[in-house]
């Protein structure tokens, strides 16, 4: 069902009032340390579903597009799991096999304050498992007031954007004296499938809402908080998979304690635990197969984790130590509706603990700053017996079964990670920057318990069958970093270059399990297909490298330029010639800004090199270059009244993503296996009131 966008009129207007805030010029504030960048999404203009894509404004990041909702954040090359991605630092194992629901897919824009992003090597504190970085979403709580009385305030935002028709709408209550607050926050949105140059990316449109309730309580030092949030996604589409999503319920709970004193140690603790339910088909949204062809997957996760770490100041320096675990266990069961006899316990109680522990030392002194941290994972996997009605028809896939049951699936990883880096304030105005580390990362339940050919990959999107494999060895991570930190009167820039060898890196080869490769051949023979034989996720070793940096040059008090330049390479190191999978391509944006008074506006240009550094194991395919054009202001008409507005994609160029995804549903505009399309013209308008 399509929805009216806001009116064209009040784009114009609020494209065209003349006066804001400097603090308005971008479509994002980004804050900038040596450490981290926090994204602050409370002042976003952009009207998206997916809070992944605002990774893009932080130098190293992009996003896998799967779907409106379901972008998996990449940085410096690594994706999926590799990159800890966090919900006010609770960890969330997704339900869907295909990561349809991606942890940054529960972190709705309209409820929250930021996105930080740790940059380069993450501490080890902040993740149990960082190999491939770290983001944090923070949510919007309020703040305890000053005094006893009860102060009351909220904010309501509405949005609209037409490239499919899309709106938002939430709104946040909150109450708040100087030992209690409150927070009572709702939101719904939805949309349309989205347009290109040349027609309709199918299927697109999606639906979800939501809210959330927090409570949380002061005395002293002494604060805890407790919250709940719901989630609820409707028909949503995923084109770069073989399903679309039905339905994810999830219900996500937290309590957190912190004692924070000025002096002395402080000390934080949370209990966190989430219970999400997911049914996806081939279908309901697109172009359905014949009849025996029909697969629904009803998928489940339960999660539950805890955190409790100290920190103990020592001058200028401090001690951080602490331990942290976290369960997960998931289900997947596909289904035929028109066939009642039909299964394949796709995954069964597939399990995944981690229990570990860190100490970290932070050091500052006359010139220096430094960082030393050590962390220990012991990770158990395991995972119940599966069957399915293929393997009661097919002699190669009751072979796979038999061998998987017949398997010692407990499989228990000890896991070490080692963290050092070091500041040198070189001036006044920069820094010197060194970083070295060891990262691991033990198998997730997909790489090691797929035991038919599947696409369930985590999102990998590359249309290829895969099984698992049980004795996969954790992947090992050696990193460096180096780079420094300018701040001066008028130009900011801070460039990194980083090498990163990963051994034991877990990679899809040509499967050399005579069974997977028989039944995927026999099933193309039976049903007239023409899938590749399969691939298995096996160990390998890679390497990536290369170069990212952002920057910010004022040219005087009304105008400034800033930009981003990005650049990695992916490589297997081992005897096979090749490249990894999906990488994002090398790119640049610049952005021209403009501020007087409360008005603001914004000119961008984003370009991004060809990429023909592919994956031929993956059957990847090469990636032209393109450029685009997006504009956007805003304007503060009081206090509580805010506009913004803006068109991307100025130009309506006809470009295709590189990190896309490849086109699995049936479409007349775009052809099955071809790369997905970018979204054409878009206007958007927000518009945020604060009391």
């Amino acid at each position: 069902m399509r929805s009216a966008p806001i009116p064209a009129a009040l784009i114009l207007f609020t494209l065209t009032v003349a006066t804001v805030r400097a603090d308005h010029i971008e479509e994002l504030v980004v804050t900038a340390s040596h450490d981290t960048r926090t994204i602050d999404v409370s002042e976003g203009v952009a009207v998206s579903a997916d809070v992944a894509g605002l990774l893009r404004k932080a130098p190293g990041a992009d996003v896998n597009g799967n779907g409106p909702l379901s972008g998996i954040p990449q940085y410096r090359g690594m994706y999926g799991p590799r990159v800890a991605a966090s919900l006010d630092g609770t960890q969330l194992s997704p339900s869907g096999p295909n990561w349809m629901d991606p942890p940054l897919s529960y972190a709705a824009s309209g409820q929250l304050e930021s996105l930080e992003l740790y940059r380069g090597i993450a501490p080890v504190s902040v993740a149990q498992e960082s190999i491939g970085g770290a983001v944090d979403a923070h949510p919007l709580r309020g703040e305890f007031a000053a005094g006893d009385d009860v102060e009351v305030s909220g904010r309501v935002a509405g949005g609209a954007r037409s490239v499919d028709e899309a709106w938002q709408l939430d709104g946040a209550l909150f109450a708040a004296n100087d030992r209690h607050r409150g927070k009572l926050a709702a939101r719904v949105e939805g949309g349309d499938d989205a347009a290109f140059p040349g027609g309709d990316i199918l299927p697109t449109r999606y639906e979800r809402e939501g809210y959330d309730v927090g409570y949380g309580f002061r005395s002293g030092d002494h604060t805890l908080q407790l919250d709940y949030g719901y989630n609820d996604t409707g028909d949503s589409g995923t084109p770069a998979l073989p399903m679309d999503i039905e339905v994810i319920e999830g219900d996500l709970y937290r309590i957190g304690y912190r004692l924070d004193r000025a002096t002395g140690p402080q000390l934080e603790a949370t209990l966190f635990a989430s219970d999400l339910d997911h049914s996806m088909t081939n279908f309901h949204m697109r172009e359905s197969p014949p009849a025996p062809g029909w697969r629904r997957n009803t998928a489940s996760a339960d999660n539950l984790g805890f955190e409790l770490n100290a920190t103990l100041p020592d001058g200028d320096s401090a001690w951080h130590f602490g331990v942290d675990g976290f369960s997960s266990a998931n289900d997947s069961d596909i289904s035929n509706p028109n066939n009642p006899a039909f299964f394949v316990n796709n995954f069964n109680d597939a399990t995944r603990e981690v229990l570990g522990m860190f100490v970290e030392r932070r050091d500052t002194w006359e010139a220096w700053r430094t960082e030393f941290g050590a962390r220990y994972n012991r990770v158990e996997t395991d995972a119940d017996e599966v069957d399915g009605t293929p393997a009661m028809m097919m002699p190669p896939a009751a072979a796979l079964r038999d061998a998987f049951n017949a398997a010692d699936r407990s499989q228990t990883d000890d896991n070490f990670d080692l963290v050092a880096r070091g500041w040198y304030k070189l001036t006044g105005a920069t820094s010197l920057y060194l970083g070295a580390a060891r990262k691991t990362r033990s198998p997730s339940y997909q790489e090691r318990y797929l035991w038919l050919p599947l696409e369930s990959t985590g999102g990998l999107a590359d249309g290829n069958l895969y099984t698992g494999n049980i004795e996969l060895d954790p992947e090992v991570s050696h990193q460096l970093e180096f780079g420094l930190d300018y701040s001066g009167s008028a130009l900011t820039l801070s460039p990194r270059f980083f090498y990163n060898k990963v051994d034991d890196y877990i990679q899809g080869t040509p499967s050399e399990v005579a069974p997977a490769t028989m039944f995927v051949r026999m099933m193309n023979a039976s049903n007239g297909t023409a899938n590749p034989d399969p691939l298995q996720f096996n160990n390998v070793d890679a390497v990536l490298y290369g170069f990212d940096m952002d920057w910010a040059l004022t040219l005087d008090e009304q105008w400034s330029l800033s930009g981003l330049v990005n650049y990695v390479r992916g490589e297997r190191d081992d005897s096979s010639d090749d490249d990894l999978y999906r990488i994002a391509p090398p790119n640049a944006t610049v952005r021209l800004g403009y501020t007087r008074d409360r008005f603001g506006a914004q000119l961008e240009g984003t370009a991004y090199a060809e990429q023909d550094n592919v994956s031929e194991t993956n059957r990847e395919t090469a990636s032209d270059g393109y450029g685009v054009i997006n504009v956007m202001a805003t304007w503060r008409a009081s206090r509580q009244l805010h506009f913004a507005a803006g068109v991307d994609n100025l130009l309506d160029k006809r470009y295709r993503p590189h990190l896309g995804g490849i086109n699995r549903a049936r479409n007349p505009d775009i052809a099955l296996r071809e790369r997905l399309p970018a979204e054409g013209i878009n206007a958007f308008a927000r518009v945020v009131y604060e009391f």
